[in-house]
């Protein structure tokens, strides 16, 4: 469905965005996640037709930005990070009011600001003016303007940005919900909401991608957690050498905990190899990794390859 080929965005002389190219399916959850200034709000701008690429295509199916950008703009539902409102407006005034920029028909109007109000929870304060809503609320606002119009697409600059834990609860369902008939794509800094509700994470460094790959992969790694006998931890070390590098080691508890860096696959020859050395084995497991691990290996690293670290094919 979005198809993003050598993208790029010059500002001067910097770079925002360096020859990044991508595809992402109908119905995937998206994570795009950055320190500041790594490109995601660039990004979503480009994406969006707010922002003109320096080079590069994107196409939604068969439109594409440029000359097809007021099509593409119908089908996509955008909340940037500080979503713009009209504070001396009543939410369901302000929602009326973008349902016509967004082109809803005049006939469909007030059923699709009805449903909006009520996916997002907004009915007790629908006819409140929106200057006197809390953050978490006018959050929901600009998230209900997103998606009053039924888009294909729907790009989400932290959308939990102000929400207490309740509303967030309620947040994660709604882009559930919402991946059942669209795509979405979330960019937030808060990263157990990534892994709450994302399927497949695109992290950007310096302006690049350097991760796109399906998070529970990303996640599960290259390491596998051993646990034998603390009194024959070094008959371990001896048997599966050769078979995997000891990266950490843990004992108490009578027992010794070791993490290999090997793939999943290696797990039957190590086991082998400890059996056969006389070992107690009590576990062996795949290590799994949280984001904020994965995330900061990732820009600890240096960044030699431009080639992004992929775990899967996408299409």
């Amino acid at each position: 469905m979005i198809h993003v080929e050598r993208l790029s965005r010059l500002y001067g002389d910097f770079k925002a965005v360096d020859d990044v190219s991508f595809t992402i399916s109908r119905g995937e959850v998206v994570g795009l996640l950055g320190h500041n200034g790594a490109g995601k709000t660039t990004i979503m701008k480009m994406m969006t037709g707010y922002l003109e690429p320096s080079a590069g295509t994107i196409r939604i199916g068969d439109l594409e930005i440029g000359p097809d950008t007021e099509a593409i703009q119908q089908r996509i539902g955008y909340l940037p990070e500080n979503c713009p409102v009209w504070p001396e407006m009543t939410v369901i005034d302000y929602l009326e009011y973008q349902a016509d920029l967004h082109g809803v028909a005049p006939d469909r109007r007030d059923a699709a600001v009805a449903r909006a109000i009520r996916r997002t929870a907004l009915k007790e304060k629908a006819t409140a003016p929106i200057q006197t809503l809390s953050r978490g609320y006018r959050q929901r606002v600009g998230v209900a303007q997103a998606i009053l119009h039924d888009p294909d697409i729907i790009i989400l600059d932290e959308p939990t940005n102000g929400l207490d834990p309740t509303q967030i609860h309620h947040m994660r369902e709604l882009i559930s919900e919402l991946a059942q008939s669209a795509t979405v794509i979330l960019s937030t800094h808060i990263l157990q909401e990534v892994q709450a509700v994302c399927e497949r994470v695109l992290i950007m460094r310096q302006g690049r991608i350097a991760v796109d790959a399906r998070l529970d992969e990303l996640q599960a790694g290259r390491h596998l957690r051993v646990v034998v006998d603390n009194d024959q931890a070094g008959d371990y070390l001896a048997a599966v050498e050769g078979v995997g590098g000891v990266t950490r080691c843990e004992a108490g508890d009578g027992q010794a905990c070791f993490s290999l860096e090997a793939d999943n696959a290696l797990a039957p020859e190590i086991a082998a190899a400890v059996i056969e050395a006389g070992d107690r084995l009590y576990a062996l497991q795949p290590e799994t990794r949280n984001l904020e691990t994965v995330f900061a290996e990732v820009n600890a690293a240096p960044q030699a390859n431009p080639e992004p670290q992929t775990e899967a094919a996408h299409g």
